[in-house]
């Protein structure tokens, strides 16, 4: 019984998923966005019906007649007939349902037969329509015939085609080829109805700052780990951050500001990725980055911008609006976000699920990345070609879109993160209360500590050493004896420890992360490793796939990279020794040194709560990589009657540069303003990074456009025998032994970073904010 049983279910299953499999869901009518119902292939619909109500018949059949041998059977076994009878209550309702469905396939036949008669009558003339359209052929529309083509035999390749109503005929291309992309023309037997006049732009709200942080907190959301730890650094800082906010408001004196809308897709805690460090937050992995997230957040919230924040995908998705699918067809509607802040794991996804509209949107997009993406290994093509190709670049973004946690390289923007200020009274509590010989050691994974045992030893000699390393009751970590290990701390612990401490030392790892400038902040000395030869790809695992060429902080001349650049190039001494750990006599010695040395808290301005909100405030209000105005193009074959444009730039007084005439307009849509503009001619073997920071100044890529001219040349005297367009990161240049001179021909190849000793650059520099290295004097 339970074998007949259950054959009867399973076949009534598969009988209406059969009958399912005849109704299309198809999108027709005006809009390929308007969804109608209907049901196709008229003979088979009714056959499967017909099938149906002919086996629903039978299984009651074979219901019936077993019911009668089972009661037949039961009379006979006396006092237990009562528990067949409970047991074949429910197979006595399994019939009744059987019944009632039987009945409602036989009415729903009836109306089927109805439904397909009639759909048959009135669809006869848009069906000829649909199955007669021919591909155009309108030189407007080149790619029209091969977009088709790539349709026939791929259209099932991703259901988001036939979300969009695409059903395997050919005028289904070209609707969606015309209306939802856009490689055909319009069809002309579709209803195009007029285009009424759009109606004004509602007028943008003005962007207020905010009081109250409780409303980020709950953006933020809960589950992870990971955002537990960014709202405690939030809360921790929330004070620090509304008088940041307050002295930022005055400064700008009421100025307006247009809120924008910005979606916040943090993509390295979505489980996707792998989340590697929600799981790590607890046992001292790195967590540079989620400070930074925290910091990030904070900011784009007091500076009165609407959030949405997403660290799943399906979050994502739902945000921008993506059709359902493998990720080939655009959004269904345009992009209800201003700006989109994500890492390389989110800007992987979007591109994955966006279809066409990433290539369209990129624009608005902001990468967070750590170490910096130079423009070398930014360009596809370029990078393919010149083996510059690695895991992370080649997204073909504007390189100042990729913003970092230290300025690295003027290619990227800086966006930095925050230290936590203190006021007058913790200052000279500091101050007061150092210990001479209290160090601690920059790193809380046992790693780190392997092979140090020569520099510890030296070090236990004049100071008592303090480690906070991770470690799990049962295994205490391979750290020496001596070492005072605290085990993992909470960020307020970590800061009353490093208030103690004289020396903050570190072992070489890890790279540039934010505990330095905390250490600093809280008047520490920094002890680091000078690495010679410099840490780069070519030698290093950690560097191998990152879309960077620097070496460390190697910028050119004598100088070699450490573990934290911008603490050894910004900072320097008395808060930062760079010393080779190789040389025990000068490690030791600048032990003694350190030990005797007397230093203020300090904490440069671009890494407070106002020097950031400041920063992002410029970015927001004056970077605009969607309209961004095209540098000039190569010069095409000019008739002896036309002359060029005067040139805007003149030489500098003292003839070593050029300068912005001030004659010459300003550019509206230039920023940094022009006027701040310096063009100065490197050595060959200095970068222009190199080449500016020598002159007390910053390379501004944005201004290669205005230098990328072959009448710069002349205006400084250099003298070419050839001038050349080509794609080349180093350009423009010359090569002086030959007199031949090179203008980019691409500009997502402009760059500050790079030498040859080929080559003599052409630099674009501009001036600089005191404690404020990404805004120049006039910029804010």
């Amino acid at each position: 019984r339970i074998f007949v049983l259950g054959i009867g279910f399973f076949t009534l299953c598969f009988l209406m998923t059969s009958l399912g499999g005849q109704f299309s869901a198809k999108r027709l009518g005006d809009s390929p966005f308007t969804i109608r119902t209907e049901v196709m292939g008229a003979l088979e619909s009714r056959g499967v019906l017909r099938r149906m109500s002919d086996m629903l018949e039978m299984l009651m059949k074979k219901m019936d007649i077993l019911a009668r041998l089972e009661n037949s059977t039961d009379f006979h076994k006396g006092d237990e007939a009562r528990f067949p009878l409970d047991r074949f209550q429910p197979a006595a309702g399994l019939m009744e349902r059987i019944q009632a469905i039987a009945q409602n396939v036989s009415d729903i036949a009836i109306k089927v037969d109805q439904i397909l008669r009639n759909s048959l009558l009135n669809g006869k003339v848009v069906e000829g329509r649909r199955d007669q359209c021919e591909v155009p052929r309108d030189p407007k529309y080149p790619d029209c015939a091969g977009k088709v083509e790539w349709m026939r035999a791929r259209w099932t390749s991703d259901p988001c085609y036939a979300f969009f109503g695409v059903d395997g005929t050919e005028c289904s291309f070209l609707i969606y080829l015309s209306e939802v992309e856009w490689f055909c023309p319009p069809l002309p037997w579709r209803n195009q109805t007029a285009a009424l006049p759009s109606p004004p732009p509602l007028p943008r709200v003005q962007a207020a700052f905010q009081s109250d942080l409780a409303h980020l907190l709950e953006l933020i959301g809960t589950g992870k780990e990971s955002l537990s730890f960014m709202k405690k650094r939030i809360r921790h800082l929330a004070q620090q951050w509304l008088r940041a906010a307050r002295r930022l408001e005055q400064k700008l004196k009421g100025r307006q500001r247009d809120q924008k809308h910005i979606l916040i897709h943090i993509g390295f805690l979505t489980e996707e990725s792998g989340d590697v460090f929600s799981p790590r937050v607890l046992k001292g992995g790195p967590l540079g980055e989620m400070v930074q997230w925290a910091d990030i957040l904070a900011t784009l919230f007091l500076l009165g911008h609407s959030l949405r924040v997403t660290v799943s995908l399906k979050e994502l998705q739902s945000h921008l609006g993506v059709p359902p699918g493998r990720g080939n067809c655009p959004l269904t509607s345009p992009l209800p976000f201003d700006l989109i802040y994500t890492d390389y794991h989110g800007l992987q996804q979007m591109k994955q699920h966006m279809g066409l509209s990433f290539k369209k949107y990129r624009c608005r997009v902001r990468v967070i990345d750590t170490f910096g993406t130079e423009p070398a290994y930014n360009h596809e093509e370029y990078a393919t070609l010149r083996g510059y190709r690695t895991n992370w670049g080649y997204w073909n973004l504007q390189p100042t879109q990729f913003m970092t946690m230290f300025p690295h390289t003027p290619d990227n923007s800086f966006m930095g993160f925050v230290s936590e200020e203190l006021n007058k009274t913790e200052r000279q509590f500091i101050k007061s209360n150092k210990v001479s010989s209290m160090a601690v050691v920059y790193g809380k994974e046992a790693s780190i500590w392997k092979g140090k045992e020569k520099f510890l030893a030296i070090l236990n000699k004049y100071m008592e050493i303090h480690g906070t390393v991770y470690y799990e009751t049962q295994r205490p970590p391979e750290v020496p004896a001596f070492v005072k290990n605290h085990g993992l701390l909470p960020q307020h612990e970590f800061q009353q420890l490093l208030r103690k401490a004289k020396l903050f030392i570190g072992f070489g790892f890890p790279y540039e992360g934010p505990a330095p400038l905390e250490a600093i902040a809280n008047g520490c000395v920094f002890l680091q490793a000078r690495f010679n030869p410099p840490h780069s790809s070519l030698n290093h695992e950690f560097f191998r796939g990152k879309p960077t060429s620097r070496e460390a902080s190697l910028a050119g001349g004598e100088r070699v990279s450490s573990q934290h650049p911008y603490a050894e190039d910004f900072i320097g001494k008395p808060h930062v020794w760079t010393v080779d750990y190789n040389n025990s006599e000068e490690f030791e010695a600048a032990i003694k040194t350190i030990m005797r040395t007397q230093v203020d808290p300090y904490l440069p301005y671009e890494y407070t709560c106002e020097g950031m909100l400041e920063r992002i405030h410029a970015y927001i209000q004056y970077q605009d990589f969607c309209t961004t105005s095209s540098p000039p193009l190569p010069p095409k074959a000019k008739s002896p009657a036309m002359q060029s444009p005067p040139s805007p730039l003149a030489l500098s007084p003292n003839a070593t540069h050029l300068v912005w005439s001030p004659s010459a307009s300003q550019d509206p849509h230039a920023w940094p303003p022009v006027d701040s503009l310096q063009v100065w001619v490197s050595e060959t073997r200095h970068s222009c990074t190199e080449t500016c920071r020598r002159r007390g100044l910053v390379c501004e890529p944005t201004f290669f456009r205005f230098l990328n001219k072959k009448e710069v040349f002349l205006q400084l005297s250099i003298a070419c025998d050839s001038t050349e367009y080509e794609m080349n990161h180093l350009y423009p240049a010359v090569a002086e032994n030959v007199h031949e001179c090179y203008l980019q021909k691409e500009p997502l190849l402009f760059s500050c970073a790079g030498y040859n000793t080929k080559y003599r650059r052409l630099c674009p520099c501009r001036d600089y904010r005191k404690g404020q290295v990404a805004l120049c004097r006039d910029c804010l």
